[in-house]
């Protein structure tokens, strides 16, 4: 179950109370004070790891707390500290706080493998009557009652940590290039919205170059609003450095090609992420990827025009168009090859690994 979006409580531990105790021993009068403090409680941390890939176990156990500190003893011992509580993620994890004015504020992206935040902070624990004694008190009976822990909620947020992402509207074949091409294996059939949440795969094209490819559930008109969950798909492309169009061209759709890749491409136009600064100067949304276009189902193809057009009018836009088959295999390797190179070209990924392999 492929779970993006949770809401987490978490609770740090509450640190011990300071003890009053009194040295009792045989031929030490006036023993004095001898409580020790409370031990700190433990914190709570998220770190990002490669062992996780989805926030499903959060889904079901929203609420995490860490264990608090011990109580102070006699003989000036001090409560033990309490264990920190370490809570896996995957990485690509956007850690945000409550939401205020309609937009949460980003507060942690573990995006690197076993980068740490701390959450939470444990309580303090509370003195002693040792601690109390001064010389016109030799005796106190005072002591502190450990500070409690801190308690926060969080909204967490997975952004795929991928090289390339496949984008396209409902029933494109983004799956079945995805599984023609690596070793992922998504569900696949012959109806709209098939895909429901994204796919990951690594595309190997030989010992030495290879790159992770997302596929990302269909988009619809609307998506950067949030129609169709477009949102929600569209966030786990802000870390690709390539974009890659999967354009149907059989006529089984119905519809234009030309017309599907400006759809996509007004809604990665319109798209705004969480990050994006308008006052920056950047591009804004997802339009300042590299580009390349894949015009699938070639085996399907009954009118040569609908191809040609395609490409003509990819061509006004400077996006590079490969005809393939994801079905058959017919121009995938000329495909890959400039998707590699693109990668190569293209601005490093923000907060994402090294490529999987190097040219």
């Amino acid at each position: 179950m492929f779970v993006d979006e949770v809401d987490l409580h978490v609770a740090a531990g509450d640190g011990g109370n300071g003890c009053v105790s009194f040295r009792r021993e045989k031929f030490v009068p006036r023993g004095g004070p001898d409580g020790g403090d409370g031990g700190r409680g433990g914190s709570v941390f998220l770190r990002a790891s490669p062992h996780v890939n989805t926030l499903v176990d959060f889904r079901f156990h929203p609420f995490h707390r860490a264990q608090r500190g011990g109580h102070g003893a006699g003989a000036n011992r001090t409560g033990r500290a309490g264990r920190d509580l370490h809570l896996d993620v995957p990485l690509g994890t956007v850690v945000y706080a409550a939401e205020r004015d309609g937009r949460p504020e980003q507060l942690a992206d573990l995006a690197t493998d076993r980068q740490t935040w701390l959450a939470a902070s444990g309580g303090r624990g509370g003195r002693g009557n040792r601690r109390f004694a001064t010389s016109t008190n030799r005796a106190p009976r005072r002591f502190e009652e450990g500070r409690p822990g801190e308690t926060r909620t969080f909204r967490l947020q997975l952004k795929l940590l991928a090289d390339v992402g496949l984008v396209g509207c409902p029933n494109a074949g983004k799956s079945t290039l995805i599984a023609r091409v690596s070793a992922a294996r998504p569900k696949i059939a012959d109806y709209p919205f098939t895909t429901l949440s994204p796919n990951l795969g690594v595309v190997r094209l030989d010992d030495d170059r290879s790159f992770v490819l997302a596929d990302v559930p269909g988009l619809i008109a609307g998506a950067h609003a949030g129609h169709g969950l477009g949102h929600r798909f569209l966030r786990h492309l802000e870390r690709t450095r390539v974009l890659v169009h999967v354009i149907d061209v059989s006529s089984a759709s119905g519809r234009d090609p030309a017309d599907d890749f400006d759809t996509i491409r007004a809604e990665l136009d319109r798209y705004a992420g969480a990050g994006d600064d308008p006052a920056s100067g950047r591009p804004s949304g997802l339009s300042g990827k590299p580009q390349l276009a894949a015009a699938n189902k070639i085996d399907a193809l009954d009118d040569p025009e609908r191809l040609a057009h395609l490409r003509r009018h990819l061509a006004t836009r400077s996006v590079p168009l490969y005809a393939v088959s994801a079905v058959t295999g017919d121009g995938l390797p000329a495909l890959l090859d400039a998707v590699w190179a693109a990668v190569q070209r293209g601005p490093a990924r923000a907060g994402g690994r090294p490529l999987q392999g190097t040219a």
